[in-house]
């Protein structure tokens, strides 16, 4: 039997359309639940020997909604209980716009086991309530830094966190939050693109997510926003200031992952010595 064009044509396509009904398929009932821990090593420039070694858990991005269940953020809180880090920090974006209203109490509540022998440090991301999301997590013992900075004792040595919200970008508004910091500094910042603002004034290292790492990544493409941030993924560095940003938990917008796992992250700063200019 003789093969025409128009049905070599439309084999391909069948084949086409089915791989990536199936890569969607996979992408929606495994990948996006499939919770994994990534381990990086921060450089921190003039960090003292003492934090050396410190390791602080990252969680974001978790979107607890009609498509990020219960279940991914226990599962989320069970695995960062289990890596005993120093401190831990959740990285904004605990819930969706959409319909926040209802999972702004019950995600605090599901992360509220979390503890460390230095504390929980939280963020709000572009998704979260000023008010709502902020009272609901220090009703649960967090600390969350709103344009705030506070100072942790590790080891005799000082560390400083510092926690902007996400619609905090001017450099201006930067500085009064960073002014006077005498120690070791790391920033918390949901948008990795604070980067640019944070190396101009000599912040040591940044903390984010928001990017979820993509998300989505096409074999051959990459991400579609990947060309919107400095850093999409992993460890990044502009002058002195490194960053890592993390994949984060959940989803939002389409329930799918596609080679972009969800993450735990767990950073141990190292100290290296400062670039000169």
């Amino acid at each position: 039997m003789r093969l025409t064009r128009r049905a070599a044509l439309k084999g391909v396509l069948a084949g086409a359309v089915g791989a990536v009904a199936g890569t969607a398929a996979y992408g929606v009932g495994y990948e996006r639940h499939h919770l994994g821990v990534t381990e990086a090593s921060l450089p921190v420039a003039s960090l003292p020997p003492a934090l050396n070694g410190v390791r602080i858990a990252l969680l974001t991005d978790i979107h607890h909604s009609a498509l990020v269940g219960a279940d991914d953020v226990r599962a989320a809180v069970d695995l960062t209980l289990s890596l005993k880090p120093d401190l831990i920090v959740l990285g904004g974006d605990y819930v969706t716009f959409s319909d926040r209203s209802r999972y702004v109490g019950p995600v605090a509540e599901l992360l509220a086991p979390l503890s460390a022998p230095h504390g929980v440090f939280a963020i709000l991301g572009n998704h979260d309530d000023d008010k709502d999301m902020a009272a609901a997590l220090t009703h649960r013992g967090f600390t969350v830094l709103k344009d705030q900075r506070t100072r942790l004792t590790l080891r005799g040595e000082k560390l400083e966190l510092a926690g902007i919200r996400f619609w905090t970008r001017k450099i201006a508004d930067l500085d009064r939050i960073l002014r006077n910091a005498a120690d070791t500094v790391l920033l918390l910042a949901h948008d990795p693109r604070r980067l640019a603002e944070a190396a101009a004034l000599k912040v040591h290292a940044v903390l984010s997510g928001h990017t979820h790492g993509g998300q989505v990544i096409v074999p051959g493409v990459g991400a579609i926003y990947k060309t919107r941030f400095p850093i999409l993924h992993g460890l990044g560095r502009q002058a002195n200031t490194s960053i890592f940003v993390s994949r984060g938990i959940g989803t939002v917008y389409v329930p799918v992952r596609i080679n972009c796992p969800p993450e735990v992250a767990l950073v141990t700063l190292r100290a290296t010595e400062p670039k000169r200019s």
